[in-house]
């Protein structure tokens, strides 16, 4: 069996803004979300920026009480996922409908944000009776997908895929799976992370990942230019709604787009650095063509990965090459971090969600900050400003520390 899945919502918060209007408008315009670190003091550190969440109350979208029984990832997992809801007109009215339900909503490395104060909570007063009683399901990677499923009733499968930063996109692509299977009618599905925090920045830049411009924080991340020295790092949440075709149609639901292809392999290669020759993310692209059943040339917008890391920028636009030959060269491929930074798994769900969002305004974003490029990386990287142009197909690509490399494909929907 295999059964047409549709995107019937979207929701998502942001450094650019805490819902879809605001975020997609920001990436339209060019707006970066990067800035001065503000949720720690970074005075001893190398980086001092990073892109926030900023001016956020989570008591906006849960109860006080439940805002202090979660992590900060999960109050941006059940804000982006509350929006999608709500987006799709998606209600839970009968047990069936509950039982075809599940949640797909991943993270890389969970509630990290709440173990970091406990551990040094713990240190400091050396008394186990002060830790709080919530932080195992704080800490839970799968936590957040749990909290959404209780809130809206899904009662099918809720667990999640973690595969570092391409976490977001396994997860939308599970759900694709499991739905065309007949395993389900419909699913939430995507990330959300919390990973600005004293111990996250420190690795990441000990590991020379991450841009030090603090002085020129929204011009700090640049993807694919000569002069690009890192991620700026991040954090929010992005969720879409997939729906079996028929399913969605029998509710009356708008269809903003039909997801048509995943593809998802490993490099087995190395911890940190993408395989030089782009060997896994050859194939996740070219895997994902051939489950869509469409050529490179039906392809007209690329979302990239686009890191602005030295290895990351050039192996993505080799293996673009590889599976594209000359079109490449005629194919717009932008990188939507130059504005949101690097979110790690979550920032694979909001690139899904632009994927979709590009179709829907036949808009493709644009990378920011392109000074000069690379000569490695010779592409079409839309600088600067976005272009508007006819678009049907759209490629959003993820890849992830420990080899991961995925691709999905979205289209706009027809009968």
């Amino acid at each position: 069996m295999s059964r047409r899945v549709v995107v019937t919502g979207l929701g998502m918060i942001s450094p650019i803004g805490h819902n879809v209007a605001q975020t997609w408008d920001g990436i339209k315009n060019g707006r970066s979300g990067a800035g001065r670190v503000t949720l720690f003091d970074t005075e001893k550190y190398l980086v001092k920026i990073a892109a926030e969440v900023k001016d956020y109350d989570p008591t906006h979208y849960m109860p006080a009480k439940e805002v202090r029984r979660r992590d900060r990832y999960q109050h941006f997992i059940v804000t982006a996922a509350q929006e999608a809801v709500k987006h799709a007109g998606l209600e839970l009215n009968s047990d069936e409908e509950r039982y075809r339900t599940g949640v797909f909503i991943g993270s890389a490395v969970g509630g990290v944000t709440n173990y970091f104060e406990q551990v040094n909570m713990l240190a400091e007063t050396g008394d186990p009776r002060k830790v709080t009683p919530f932080g195992i399901p704080m800490l839970m990677v799968d936590g957040g997908s749990d909290m959404v499923s209780i809130e809206i009733g899904a009662m099918g499968a809720t667990y999640t895929p973690t595969s570092a930063c391409a976490t977001g996109a396994d997860c939308i692509g599970h759900a694709f799976d499991q739905i065309r299977l007949g395993r389900l009618d419909r699913a939430l599905a995507g990330a959300g992370e919390a990973p600005i925090i004293p111990i996250g920045l420190a690795a990441f830049d000990r590991i020379g990942a991450c841009s030090r411009d603090n002085d020129t924080p929204q011009q700090a991340s640049r993807p694919f230019s000569k002069d690009r020295n890192g991620l700026v790092f991040s954090e929010g949440a992005g969720v879409l709604v997939l729906e079996e075709l028929e399913s969605a149609k029998a509710r009356g639901a708008t269809i903003y787009a039909e997801v048509m292809g995943y593809g998802s392999t490993s490099d087995a290669f190395h911890l940190t650095a993408p395989h030089p020759e782009a060997i896994g993310a050859i194939r996740a692209i070219r895997l994902a063509l051939e489950d869509a059943r469409l050529n490179p040339q039906d392809v007209q917008y690329i979302n990239a990965h686009g890191t602005a890391t030295q290895l990351n920028d050039a192996m993505e636009t080799k293996a673009i090459k590889a599976v594209f030959g000359d079109h490449a060269y005629q194919v717009p491929m932008s990188s939507t971090k130059s504005m949101t930074g690097h979110g790690m798994g979550m920032t694979a769900a909001l690139e899904a969600a632009f994927s979709v969002l590009a179709i829907c305004d036949q808009v493709a974003p644009p990378t920011i900050n392109l000074r000069e490029p690379d000569p490695e990386c010779d592409l079409d990287y839309v600088p600067h400003t976005a272009r508007e142009f006819p678009i049907d197909c759209v490629m959003s690509n993820s890849f992830g520390f420990g080899g991961h490399n995925v691709s999905l494909i979205f289209k706009r929907f027809s009968n």
